[in-house]
This record gives C-alpha cells, sequence and structure tokens, in this order.
C-alpha cells in the first residue's frame, strides 16, 4: 500500500493493520435507548422497524451519539432482520418481547424466500446509508452491518429470541440438506446487501454473529466460520478495500482458528476474552476490537476505569479499535459513557 493509498481516518487506519495510541473508538449501540433524544426520535418514528425504514429518522439516531461523544466511527442504525424481512418473511418487534417472525417450519419454506429484487426491498436502508455518508463528520467513519447467517438462520427458524437454540439445532442436525439451502441463500442475500451499503458510502463492514458460541466445534467451522469466510472472500474480490470486522460472539477458543480461516481484517473481541491472550494470538493476525463489558459502564467509576486501562495496556501495542464486548444496555447514564471517552482520549 502506498502512501496515498493509505486511509486517512484512524479507525479504517488501523483496520489497515496501523497501530494508534490512543485508539479509536466507538461503542456497539451507541444510538439507542440510554439516550433520551433517541427515546423521544423512536415514538416519532411509532414502531421500531418504522424507525429502521425511515432514512431521516434513522439518520438522525446515527448522529445523535457523534454529537455527544464524538466517536471514531458511525454505524448504520437498522437491525439485523431487515434480512428475513426482505426476503420475504413476517418481522415485527413487539414491546418487552422483542423480535417476532413468521418462523420456517417446512424444508419448502426455504424456497419461498425471494432475493429478486432484495435491494430494492431493502432501498429505505441503503438511503439512510447514502444519507450519513453525506452528514458524518469528515474524520469519522462508516460501517455498514449485518447479522451473519447463523444468527439470522436461527430467528427465522425460531420464529424470535431463543434460549436452547432448539429449532434451530433440530434444522441443522436433522435436516442438514435444507438447512444448508437456507444457509446458502443467507450468504448470497448478505453478501448482495453488504456490497449495496459500500456502494451507498459504507467504508467497513461488521458481521454480528450474536450466537456462534452455542455451536459445537464442527458446527462452528462450518456454519460460523464458513458463511462469515464466504462473505469476506466476496467482499474483498468485488470491493477490494474495504475492511470487514467480525463478531462471532461467544467464540472462547475458536477465535484463534475464526481469525485465521475468515480472512476478516478485524475481529470483535467479547467480554469473556482475556485481553493478554488476544494480544498475543490474535492481534499478530488483524485489527482486535473490544471488549469492556457493558454494565461495567453501567456502574460507572472504579471499576470501569480500572477495566478501561487494563483493556488498553494489553491491545494498545498493535491494531486495536476501543468497543465493548457488546452493545451498549438501556440503563447506561450517558455521562458515563462520556466518562469512557475521556479515559480513552487519555495517552496512557
Amino acid at each position: 500500500m502506498t502512501e496515498a493509498s493509505k486511509p486517512k481516518k484512524t479507525f479504517l487506519r488501523v483496520l489497515a493493520g496501523e497501530t494508534v495510541s490512543p485508539p479509536p473508538v466507538w461503542l456497539m449501540r451507541q444510538a439507542g435507548r440510554y439516550l433520551p433524544e433517541y427515546r423521544a426520535t423512536r415514538e416519532q418514528a411509532g414502531g421500531f422497524l418504522d424507525l429502521c425504514y425511515t432514512p431521516d429518522l434513522a439518520v438522525e439516531v446515527t448522529l445523535q451519539p457523534l454529537r455527544r461523544y464524538n466517536f471514531d466511527a458511525a454505524i448504520l442504525f437498522s437491525d439485523i432482520l431487515v434480512l428475513p424481512h426482505a426476503l420475504g418473511r413476517s418481522v415485527s418487534f413487539k414491546q418487552g418481547e422483542g423480535p417476532v417472525l413468521d418462523a420456517l417450519r417446512e424444508d419448502g419454506d426455504v424456497d419461498t424466500l425471494s432475493l429478486d429484487g432484495l435491494t430494492d426491498r431493502l432501498a429505505p436502508v441503503l438511503a439512510t446509508v447514502s444519507g450519513l455518508a453525506r452528514s458524518i463528520p469528515e474524520t469519522t467513519s462508516l460501517i455498514g452491518f449485518a447479522g451473519a447467517p447463523w444468527t439470522v438462520a436461527t430467528y427465522m427458524l425460531e420464529g424470535g429470541s431463543s434460549k436452547d437454540f432448539a429449532e434451530a439445532k433440530s434444522w441443522m442436525f436433522g435436516r442438514p440438506a435444507a438447512f444448508a439451502r437456507l444457509m446458502d441463500t443467507l450468504v448470497e442475500a448478505t453478501t448482495r446487501y453488504l456490497i449495496a451499503q459500500i456502494d451507498a458510502g459504507a467504508e467497513a463492514i461488521q458481521l454480528f454473529d450474536t450466537w456462534a458460541g452455542v455451536l459445537p466445534e464442527t458446527y462452528f467451522r462450518q456454519w460460523v466460520i464458513g458463511p462469515i469466510g464466504e462473505i469476506t472472500r466476496r467482499i474483498h474480490k468485488e470491493r477490494p478495500g474495504v475492511p470487514v470486522i467480525g463478531f462471532p460472539k461467544g467464540a472462547a477458543m475458536m477465535y484463534e482458528e475464526f481469525v485465521k480461516e475468515t480472512g476478516v481484517d478485524g475481529v470483535g473481541l467479547d467480554a469473556s476474552v482475556p485481553v493478554s491472550w488476544a494480544a498475543k494470538t490474535l492481534q499478530p493476525h488483524c485489527a482486535v476490537q473490544g471488549n469492556l463489558d457493558p454494565l461495567l459502564v453501567v456502574a460507572g467509576g472504579e471499576a470501569m476505569e480500572k477495566s478501561i486501562r487494563e483493556i488498553r495496556l494489553a491491545l494498545e501495542n498493535g491494531p486495536f479499535i476501543f468497543n465493548l464486548g457488546h452493545g451498549i444496555v438501556p440503563p447506561t447514564p450517558p455521562e458515563n459513557v462520556a466518562r469512557l471517552m475521556e479515559l480513552v482520549r487519555r495517552p496512557l
């Protein structure tokens, strides 16, 4: 990479392999219910999907945390379940229940999923990406995202959230041909969707595999590493220079194989990952991102400050993006996020 071709934005420099101190910082779910301005905008929108599909309002809630905290990256405000919605499945969000989907029940239901016109059905989300590309500060990077195929499949098979993933695993173990067709469809749909986000202005991509950690080793290789690796390879081939971050939450010892086999440019670490191990084992292969426990930001004070320093000391000698080990939770005091930013911005 020549000097002229190197990225200028700090977040993208780190994903290209550069060590930067203090590190760039953004937080998963940085636009969300902990902010009063978000709650007001969501009420204005009506339902959650209405907010995701109204570009002006989705742009506004994406910008709200940037105004408060000047993060180094903005992430598109949307949801991973807009993809099954665009594939033709009913999706709704019920207060106190979370997402409710029209679950796939028969093998033939997989064949009703329609890839034709997929990006047209996602046009409001892509309009949000374009609006953000025009609106964010020049030094701020824009992240597009999608759910990884395994995690999206769990919602489509369970009909919503799950504690034991019995339906998804019964398909995976007992109906392998139908399950493979579903995953192939999701790999194709996710790739098309992410490339459309890049064409609309996204500068980096994050794939959220929230339920990666519930899979046995062999199936983790097949249905987490395999699909994310394929999507990453296609993005690198079709849109060279756009980095991909994978977040296989709960992957434990499989993190190392995930990084080596998928070819991701960055890896999100959940809060359980030992940072000294990550520095030694993962950071030589790609940028690492994470991994403060979100509940420490709720608590604030000495516990949060000590953990921030420990994470920085362990990871700041290589390519590192400060983030949480999962998303900000609604009870988080906004002033604790301000204190977090103050501490991360300081030189060690």
